[in-house]
């Protein structure tokens, strides 16, 4: 079963990457609704209204929708004669965003200030600042809100009240304070982002965040200010400042500026990202594509239920592995496999990598897979290599599919082709970002994740569209594999995903190059409870300047000391690819008892250095 939301604390969450949703009150104004009209008010006589634009921000890619609460306090319905609905209009907000998240959709909900003064006011107004503050947590959290979230808040006196009442009525639910900064770089009360930050951590707060205000750019600038603590930053601008256009009143940052924005406010450290005032469910869609392009730490990219079955279509028993295609025939069986990677360089004419990929074929390769786009650079694509592969050679390779450049309709299209033409083995993998290849100008999509392919072409295996509707034709029958960097910088993370990457469809798991066997042993017992067959990464080196820069600027590839010193110490040359491949064998051979199989990745197309690795092996 795909994990839900509640299958991870919120407070740990929060650490990870989440997009948050935009504006409510502006968005109501948008839709109809007139400003004398109160906004708190249609969670009961309107909920169709708000439920809607839940529903839209959910469609957008937010991780967490916020409450159509923010002015549900004593003071503030008073204003219309509601100064006793309070627990009603928290109760009913909290329920329709919590029916419209589903699952797998966190509900935060919103507290805003009461606009008293505490300088100003009197004991006995803040005493019952307390008191709303309270019966507003309390009937939140009764409604199912997950998180609850103070926001807007200019006096640090009132932020502590509301603090402080939450606490008591709420005392196990997560609670995020963040505050609205004037231009001048101060709240209401002359306290600066640091002064601001520390304070709302020693009062308990385990978020602390910026929102509103006068848009993006002084958004990020004091957030960047506020990290003098060690708590989760949320930051959730306006869209500018208004400005009044044909008698309507209209915010004009644009959904591709917040896109900027968040690319920089992830890049500060900011872990909670969404809008306030003026943003609508376009800017959070940009939002939510700039998270996944910089790295979406989040388990998964589109809500699962987007591309998992409805309950009135039934999933019909997936094609049996063995019976997939010959390559998933000798997993089933457990038979060790070596595929080695094919390439076409880039440019028009994949001859050389035709004929490789034959070569090893006839010297005893099981398979060959034919990367995506591998390291964001621009080639033939890997489909109509394989579609070559097959019509001239009777080839089945493995063809790898990643998020990165096509949409979910795109991607859909994507595996009913490759299905079509006889492709019957996938890895599925997220992808590298545009930006760590040769046109960082290019846009991203990432409309789903490793996970959600995963999830998208089981349920295909199943006979299931991504929309919960029964594939025409039938079912697909993919053997999937997935990806796993057994050297993460964050390794807890990493199995956390092969974990999801399983109960998503994952079937056998194929690594990055490993160098250290210790490593590999480690990684190895702490994905054994998945029993999920393994090919090890393989990938013999060429030179000492090509093992330097491997360990140094590739993400997740990690050469011990020793071996970069024994190819340091090695003649250039032939003496120098020798050597890499007698480490790459030393290691292989090794280990060739732990896991199913290898797959090798021979540098710059010299397919010959992966037999040369591979000479003997299954002997």
């Amino acid at each position: 079963m795909m994990a839900t939301r509640r299958d991870t604390p919120f407070r740990e969450a929060m650490r990870s990457l989440l997009v948050f949703d935009g504006a409510m009150g502006s968005l109501l104004y948008e839709r109809g609704v007139f400003v004398t009209q109160n906004f708190e008010q249609l969670n009961v006589t309107r909920p169709d209204i708000v439920t809607k634009i839940h529903e839209d921000y959910v469609a957008a890619g937010a991780h967490v929708i916020q409450t159509n609460t923010f002015g549900a306090n004593a003071f503030r319905l008073d204003r219309h004669g509601l100064g006793d609905q309070v627990r009603r209009y928290n109760l009913a907000g909290a329920k329709l965003a919590r029916a419209a998240a589903g699952e797998d959709v966190w509900v935060g909900g919103s507290i805003g200030p009461t606009g008293l003064v505490p300088g100003v006011a009197t004991k006995a107004e803040l005493d019952l600042a307390a008191a709303t503050f309270a019966e507003q947590a309390a009937a939140l959290v009764d409604g199912g809100a997950d998180v609850l979230v103070l926001e807007t808040f200019r006096h640090l006196e009132e932020i502590r009240i509301a603090l402080d009442a939450a606490r008591q009525v709420a005392p196990d639910t997560p609670i995020i304070a963040t505050m609205a900064f004037d231009p001048s770089e101060t709240v209401a009360d002359g306290s600066t982002p640091e002064h601001v930050a520390t304070s709302l951590r020693d009062w308990g707060a385990d978020a602390i965040g910026v929102n509103c205000g006068d848009g993006p750019q002084i958004a990020l600038t004091m957030a960047e200010r506020m990290r003098v603590v060690g708590l989760p930053l949320c930051v959730q601008p306006n869209a500018g400042l208004p400005r009044t256009i044909d008698g309507r009143l209209l915010y004009m940052a644009t959904p591709e500026y917040f896109d900027v924005f968040a690319r920089r406010t992830i890049q500060i450290g900011a872990t909670m990202i969404g809008g306030c005032c003026g943003t609508t469910p376009e800017h959070v869609r940009w939002m939510a594509k700039s998270s996944r392009m910089l790295g979406d730490r989040r388990a998964a990219v589109m809500r699962p239920s987007a591309v998992r079955a409805t309950e009135t279509v039934p999933l019909v028993e997936p094609t049996p592995l063995a019976e997939r295609s010959a390559f998933a025939a000798k997993i089933a069986a457990g038979r060790f496999v070596v595929s080695v990677e094919v390439n076409p360089a880039p440019g028009l004419d994949p001859s050389r990598a035709l004929e490789g990929a034959k070569m090893l074929l006839e010297h005893g390769v099981d398979i060959v897979n034919v990367a995506d786009a591998p390291r964001a650079m621009a080639r033939m694509s890997n489909l109509a290599f394989c579609s070559l592969l097959l019509e001239r050679y009777g080839i089945q390779p493995i063809l790898h599919v990643c998020g990165r450049d096509r949409n979910l309709l795109g991607q859909m299209a994507h595996l009913l082709g490759a299905h079509a033409i006889g492709i019957r083995n996938l890895v599925i993998i997220t992808g590298d970002p545009p930006k760590v290849g040769d046109y960082p100008e290019a846009t991203a999509v990432y409309d789903l994740d490793a996970i959600g392919l995963l999830q998208m072409a089981s349920n295909m295996n199943r006979g299931v569209d991504p929309a919960g509707k029964p594939l025409p034709g039938g079912k697909t029958s993919f053997l999937l594999a997935t990806g796993l960097e057994p050297g993460a910088a964050d390794l807890d993370r990493e199995i956390r995903r092969l974990e999801k990457k399983k109960a998503a469809g994952a079937e056998i798991v194929m690594t990055q190059p490993i160098f250290q066997t210790d490593l590999l042993e480690n990684v190895l017992g702490r994905i054994a409870h998945l029993g999920m067959p393994v090919l090890v990464g393989v990938l013999p080196l060429v030179s000492y300047k090509n093992a330097e820069f491997l360990h140094n600027e590739v993400p997740g590839m990690q050469i011990p000391e020793e071996i970069r010193e024994r190819m340091r110490n090695t003649p250039g040359g032939e003496a120098a690819r020798n050597e890499g491949v007698k480490i790459a064998r030393e290691m292989l051979f090794a280990v060739r008892d732990r896991v199913q199989g290898a797959y090798l990745m021979p540098p710059l197309g010299r397919y010959e250095l992966a037999l040369e690795v591979l000479d003997g092996l299954k002997r």
